[in-house]
C-alpha cells in the first residue's frame, strides 16, 4: 500500500459545524514527509443536465442509480487539498467563496477545522480557474483570503483566462466565469508564479497537463520513492458516470471531445500503476484509487 488514510482526529463534532450544516471534516494521505488533507468547500447543486444532455439516457439512469444518485440533481463535493511539509502550508485551489453558490464556500471554516488560518497559507496553486477553484482567493470586502500565500497557475489557463477575447468566445452560460475570473486575477496578479507542463512547481509536487476541462488544466503527480499520487482537479470528472464510461462527453468540459481524450489517459495510467487519487468532485473526501472495472473504470475510496 503506498499511504494510509485516517480520519482527521477530533474533527467528528465539527463535521455539521459549517454554514448551513456543510460538512468540513477531511480525510488524510501521506506521501513521505508531505501530509495531505481533503477539506471541504461544500458542494455544488446541478441538474444531471448540466452533465448527461445527449447521452444515452437509459445506461446514464442505470449508472446513477447504481450508486444511489438521482438526475434531477446532483451535489458534487469540493474537496480543496491541503499539503503541509513541515515548510509550507499549500493549498490546491483556493474554493468558490461565497460568491458563487450557497452551497459552497465552506473552506475556511475546514481550514480552522484543522488549526490552519489562512494567514498561514503559504502558497495556492491551481488546477483551473472555473470559480470554485479560484473566487475564494477574495473574501467578502474584495480582500485577499490568504494574504501572505504566493500563486501558481499553468501557462496555457493563464493566458486564457486573461485573454479579452475570451469573454466573448467562451459561451453564453459561462460569461459570469470569464467575467469573475478577470477581477480576481487582477488581484492576485502581482504574486503569481506561472509555470508550465513538467515543471517541478514545489518539491516532489510535479505540474502534469490534463487540457480539455478548461484549456490549461493542470493536475499534479506528488512523488516520494515509491509513493506516487495525483491532484486531479476536474480532469477526471465529479460523477460515476465518468468512470464507467470515461469515453462520453461531459458537460462541464468546455473542449468534450479533449475532455474525454484526458480522461481515458490518465485513468488508464491511475489503474496500470496504482496511484493514489485526489478528485476534485468525488465522494469519500475525493481521496480512493481508480480500478478496472471490465472495459471500464471504477472509483473505489480508501476505508476510513
Amino acid at each position: 500500500m503506498i499511504t494510509r488514510r485516517q480520519m482527521i482526529a477530533g474533527l467528528g463534532a465539527a463535521m455539521l459545524a459549517g454554514q448551513g450544516g456543510r460538512a468540513i471534516a477531511g480525510a488524510r494521505h501521506d506521501i513521505g514527509a508531505m501530509r495531505l488533507t481533503s477539506l471541504s468547500d461544500g458542494n455544488l447543486v446541478l441538474p444531471g443536465s448540466f452533465f448527461f444532455d445527449g447521452l444515452p439516457q437509459d445506461e446514464v439512469l442505470a449508472i446513477l442509480a447504481h450508486h444511489d444518485l438521482a438526475f434531477e440533481e446532483l451535489q458534487p463535493p469540493c474537496n480543496v487539498t491541503l499539503l503541509q511539509d513541515g515548510e509550507r502550508t499549500v493549498l490546491f485551489d483556493a474554493g468558490a467563496g461565497s460568491g458563487f453558490m450557497p452551497s459552497a464556500g465552506a473552506l475556511t471554516d475546514s481550514l480552522d477545522a484543522v488549526g490552519v488560518a489562512p494567514g498561514d497559507v503559504t502558497h495556492i496553486v491551481f488546477t483551473h480557474a472555473h470559480p470554485d477553484h479560484l473566487w475564494g482567493v477574495l473574501d467578502d470586502f474584495d480582500d485577499l483570503t490568504f494574504p501572505q500565500a504566493s500563486y501558481m497557475m499553468g501557462a496555457a489557463e493563464w493566458d486564457y483566462w486573461r485573454d479579452p477575447a475570451t469573454v466573448d468566445s467562451i459561451g453564453a452560460a459561462r460569461v459570469s466565469f470569464a467575467v469573475g475570473a478577470t477581477r480576481r486575477l487582477d488581484a492576485i496578479e502581482e504574486r503569481m508564479h506561472i509555470f508550465r507542463e513538467g515543471e517541478e512547481v514545489l518539491p516532489g509536487v510535479a505540474a502534469v497537463a490534463s487540457y480539455g476541462h478548461t484549456p490549461g488544466h493542470m493536475a499534479f503527480e506528488l512523488r516520494s520513492g515509491t509513493e506516487a499520487l495525483l491532484i486531479g482537479g476536474d480532469a477526471i470528472g465529479n460523477h460515476h458516470v465518468a468512470f464507467a464510461r470515461p469515453e462520453w462527453p461531459h458537460g462541464a468540459d468546455q473542449d468534450t471531445t479533449l475532455g474525454a481524450q484526458t480522461r481515458a489517459r490518465l485513468l488508464d495510467k491511475l489503474a496500470q500503476e496504482q496511484i493514489a487519487l485526489i478528485g476534485f468532485h468525488l465522494p469519500g473526501g475525493g481521496i480512493g484509487r481508480v480500478e478496472r472495472n471490465g472495459d471500464a473504470y471504477r472509483f473505489v475510496t480508501e476505508d476510513m
